[in-house]
């Protein structure tokens, strides 16, 4: 006959602190593609816009921000195919993607809104926005690289957009790329 162990309420504790840590590693290696790539694509589609503007000084060029989540998301959706079965859907991971979900829709409608509207200078928020959703990422993954990251590109971002008056702001946003493709590459070096 076999025989049935208990486990102490501390074995409990253990088993279940073990697991949630594997979950949140396994969730932090595979999102750090997504920075990876979201920081690329942005780095790229700023210097698109920056030297397109900067040779014609046509603003209309800025409408190329608009193919962003057009190429961006089916890259997104093609690099996510392959999901690590080992660790199923969870509520972080479910949070995270309604993060950047967030961010995106806050992002286009305003641009929308700045571009078809009501005609306002945008880099100052979008930058924020990204910084807080980068930091708000971070917090919910308990990853310091990532809070960091975060900070430094919303917050020196903003204060950057505002002291920068030309079609130079357009790099902060190559700035923004390089800080999201270097905490993906933080987190994948954490996380091996």
């Amino acid at each position: 006959m076999e025989q049935i162990k208990e486990m102490t309420a501390q074995e409990s504790l253990k088993l279940i602190s073990e697991t949630l840590n594997n979950s949140r590693r396994s969730i932090l290696r595979n999102n750090s593609k997504g920075f990876i790539l979201w920081g690329v694509l942005l780095t790229v589609m700023s210097l698109v816009v920056y030297f397109a503007w900067h040779a014609t000084g046509n603003a209309v060029w800025n409408l190329l921000w608009f193919a962003m989540p057009a190429i961006g998301y089916p890259l997104s959706m093609l690099l996510y195919k392959k999901k690590d079965s080992t660790v199923p859907q969870s509520f972080v991971g479910k949070l995270l993607g309604q993060v950047w979900g967030v961010f995106g829709v806050f992002s286009l409608v305003f641009s929308a809104l700045a571009v078809f509207v009501v005609p306002m200078p945008i880099t100052f928020t979008i930058v924020l926005l990204l910084g807080l959703a980068e930091s708000i990422s971070g917090v919910i993954l308990k990853n310091w690289p990532i809070i960091i990251g975060g900070f430094i590109l919303g917050v020196g971002g903003a204060v950057a957009a505002t002291l920068l008056k030309t079609d130079a702001q357009i790099l902060l946003f190559t700035l923004g790329g390089i800080v999201l493709a270097a905490t993906g590459l933080i987190v994948k070096c954490q996380y091996k």
